[in-house]
């Protein structure tokens, strides 16, 4: 597959804090249609609790790998080790390089799954990350209700079926093996299963997308760290559900020789949540381009096939 880089992509930049919030669901929606990404501003999540959380990812990803393994991935909870994910599936190299650790939604019924380092090893890891979490999550929130604005929906559509299953993960890019194939990246070329994602990282490069994931050759474009802000992107369920006028576009994690710290909340439907072509995004000319599907059958089978 031919791949190209380009120079750097410039994204539009979303200011949380705006009063005017059909002016801010405008931007998003035109961020949505040409890119897929953007940039998230003032969105009340403090600088100084993104860099503690990065802080205690590199902690717990520095502990001896026995002792991460003792938390090992189940239920979408719990940490992967190296090569333990191939995001790109049509790829034959093995899989990506890059560990990662999952935390599931807070939620009373589901909450139990969730799996935490010792508090003699890491004595605040859990209250950080649970900390962090519900905060991105308040942000997800408001970013869907603006979602819905734009799509001329009620403003609590993506929330009415039922609670969001959200994911957090956090992910560690070790820097640059030696005698490593050439086609292994930190994270193969794919695109996010859900609805919309809120990444934050460290100021290591490395975050490609590809505008034109049907075009040959791929063109590659670097999406630059901005101090503070969240990188936003759309999921496929979203572009589902918008009869693939929201992009959900395709990205990777290149290897650059530099260690990486990121982590990713991915907002996720209500598991029974129907996902199906949006009144407001399709027309004679342009029908529903998928039939309907359950949101929790989506992910399930998403999942299934990435993990090796």
């Amino acid at each position: 597959m031919g791949t190209e880089s380009m120079e750097v992509l410039k994204l539009a930049v979303i200011d949380l804090s705006s009063t005017d919030r059909l002016a801010t669901a405008k931007s998003i929606h035109q961020a949505c249609i040409n890119y897929g990404f953007f940039y998230l501003i003032n969105h009340g999540v403090e600088n100084e609790l993104i860099q503690k959380v990065l802080e205690e990812s590199r902690n717990f990803f520095s502990l001896p790998l026995e002792e991460k393994l003792k938390l090992p991935w189940k239920e979408r909870r719990g940490y992967t080790p190296l090569y333990a994910e191939k995001l790109d599936t049509s790829l034959r190299s093995q899989g990506d390089l890059k560990e990662t650790f999952y935390i599931g939604t807070l939620d009373e019924d589901k909450h139990h799954l969730n799996q935490w380092p010792s508090r003699e090893i890491l004595p605040s890891w859990r209250f950080t990350m649970e900390l962090y979490y519900e905060k991105v999550l308040a942000v997800g929130r408001r970013l869907l209700s603006l979602i819905a604005l734009a799509l001329d929906l009620e403003e609590d559509f993506f929330l009415k079926d039922g609670p969001l299953d959200p994911l957090l993960r956090l992910l560690h890019y070790p820097a640059e093996q030696e005698f490593l194939d050439e086609k292994v990246l930190g994270a193969s070329a794919h695109s996010d299963y859900g609805m919309i994602t809120l990444l934050a990282s460290d100021s290591a490069p490395g975050l490609q997308v590809c505008r034109e994931k049907s075009k040959e050759p791929q063109v590659w474009e670097d999406v630059h760290h901005m101090s503070g802000a969240f990188v936003v992107n759309i999921g496929d369920l979203m572009e589902r559900w918008t009869n693939c006028l929201y992009r959900s576009t395709l990205h990777r994690v290149i290897r650059t020789g530099q260690e990486r710290y990121s982590m990713a909340l991915f907002l996720d439907p209500c598991p029974d949540s129907i996902v199906e072509c949006l009144r407001s995004c399709y027309s004679e000319a342009s029908p529903p381009r998928f039939p309907p599907i359950r949101s929790g059958d989506y992910l399930n089978e998403r999942f299934r096939l990435t993990y090796i």
